[in-house]
């Protein structure tokens, strides 16, 4: 598997314009039009929150009263961590971000994972500078910080199909793959979940992989572009083809 592993890893390298032109177009139709910092976090924090099949409407309700009645705190990275709870001795880091969202009521592993990612891309330097929310966010993972991987059950499903030993969830495939790919390598994975969703299949309750075009077509934010949409079939069946 681990073989396999590093083929993938080079596949998603190879094909990174693809996500990233859509992760491009969802933080911009979520940040750009808003006007402040405040205001650009709580749509990124409600946008992320939704992503669940089925969020906690009433327990999300109360983070977002909490977060509304602080939202000065929200015109620095560190005013975020506070407003979530950092104690003083904690690192101004995105681990400590990951860690004080899922802490919150109606914030799961994979939410908390993808909100931290977000950030992250937005500061990292890869992404249009309008985007970004703060200068103080950490602009690379640094050895004593950490980024999770958003597993759900698109990732799962490669992790089963590659026949994963470890038990097939959030914290196993996330140590796995923290302890290969260490600091910003470990984001590369993040693609994952995007030839990983194109390329699935569920028919009465039978998950299989092949080329979906019907959910490319699906997500708004995917370019609609003849050409593209060929080329990101060709290499989903590449990416199929490494996962067998």
């Amino acid at each position: 598997m681990e073989t396999k592993l590093d083929d993938i890893y080079l596949f998603l390298c190879d094909n990174r314009k693809y996500n990233k032109e859509v992760q491009t177009s969802f933080y911009k139709s979520v940040l750009l039009p808003y006007s402040t910092t405040e205001s650009k976090v709580i749509s990124l924090l409600h946008h992320v929150a939704n992503t669940q099949s089925q969020p906690k409407i009433d327990k999300l309700s109360l983070f977002f009263k909490d977060i509304n009645s602080g939202q000065k705190e929200l015109k620095t990275f560190k005013g975020l961590l506070t407003l979530l709870g950092k104690e003083k001795t904690a690192p101004t880091n995105y681990k400590t971000l990951f860690e004080l969202l899922h802490k919150k009521e109606g914030w799961g592993k994979k939410t908390s994972a993808l909100f931290t990612k977000s950030v992250y891309h937005l500061h990292n330097g890869k992404y249009d500078p309008k985007l970004k929310l703060w200068d103080d966010a950490p602009t690379k993972i640094d050895t004593d910080d950490k980024l999770y991987l958003p597993v759900d059950a698109v990732i799962e499903f490669i992790f089963k199909k590659l026949k994963f030993n470890n038990s097939i969830n959030f914290n196993a495939i996330n140590r796995y793959l923290s302890n290969k790919y260490k600091g910003n390598k470990i984001e590369v994975w993040d693609d994952l979940w995007f030839w990983g969703f194109v390329t699935q299949k569920t028919e009465k309750g039978i998950r299989t992989q092949k080329w979906n075009e019907a959910k490319y077509w699906a997500l708004l934010h995917t370019n609609k572009n003849e050409k593209t949409v060929e080329e990101i079939h060709q290499n989903a069946l590449k990416f199929i083809a490494l996962i067998k």
